[in-house]
């Protein structure tokens, strides 16, 4: 189971122009409004980058598909590479947000445990194109990530939401001790992101259909008790 100008600044109304080589500002682009601007530009260029990889990734169709054009989105993101670091925040962003919905404080140890896995499974199931992202920045050896800003405290949350929910399963005598939360986060995110990365390949070697209902559901368990199952006391 995730830079140069970050996709944060999606939710300002205003951003500090990008500079040119020349040493030169470039002028404000025209619109009414710049966060729902760059919410667009960001929800088109996810499924290009996705899509096409970094290298792949055309800025002229990302301008013609949201209406608007190369000189804006370099305005608001300075180049295509920052764009690409905005897009994978975002894409970082909205999974954590998503996940700290779950209220897995409310929940009994074991049963917030069960929930992450599945929310985790959920999430990349129906959001192929996070996987890609991940899988493209993975092939990039991490290059872009590494100068985003905001990633690390983006993904502190999932690490706090699981080490709390281990320390009370731990407390309880529900969960054995001397586990590592990030190891635990590891585990869940290799089963998870396995399932949507490799489905292709694993369908077509061993001639099954891995993205049929009834075969979604199986895995959706098995992983689940694999998960649970290595964290029981």
């Amino acid at each position: 189971m995730n830079q140069l100008v970050h996709s944060s600044r999606a939710a300002k109304t205003t951003a500090k122009p990008a500079v040119k080589s020349s040493g030169k500002a470039l002028s404000p682009p025209r619109t009414n409004d710049p966060a729902r601007t760059m919410a667009g530009i960001l929800e088109v260029a996810t499924a290009e980058f996705a899509a096409k990889g970094l290298s792949g990734a055309r800025i002229d169709a990302i301008a013609a598909a949201t209406k608007t054009s190369k000189r804006m989105i370099y305005y608001y993101f300075g180049s295509k590479e920052g764009l690409y670091v905005a897009v994978l925040e975002e894409a970082y962003r909205r999974m954590r947000r998503i996940e700290s919905e779950q209220h897995l404080e409310d929940l009994e140890p074991e049963a917030a445990l069960r929930r992450l896995v599945e929310f985790t499974f959920d999430h990349h199931s129906d959001n192929p194109d996070y996987i890609r992202l991940v899988m493209t920045e993975n092939m990039e050896r991490g290059m872009y990530l590494a100068q985003s800003k905001t990633i690390q405290e983006l993904n502190v949350p999932a690490i706090q939401a699981i080490r709390k929910l281990y320390d009370r399963g731990v407390m309880q005598g529900v969960f054995r001790p001397g586990l590592d939360p990030i190891d635990i986060h590891a585990s869940i995110s290799a089963l998870t992101f396995f399932n949507v990365s490799n489905q292709h390949t694993f369908g077509l070697i061993f001639k099954e259909d891995a993205r049929s209902a009834q075969a979604v559901a199986s895995r959706r368990n098995s992983i689940t008790e694999m998960v649970v199952r290595f964290v029981r006391r």
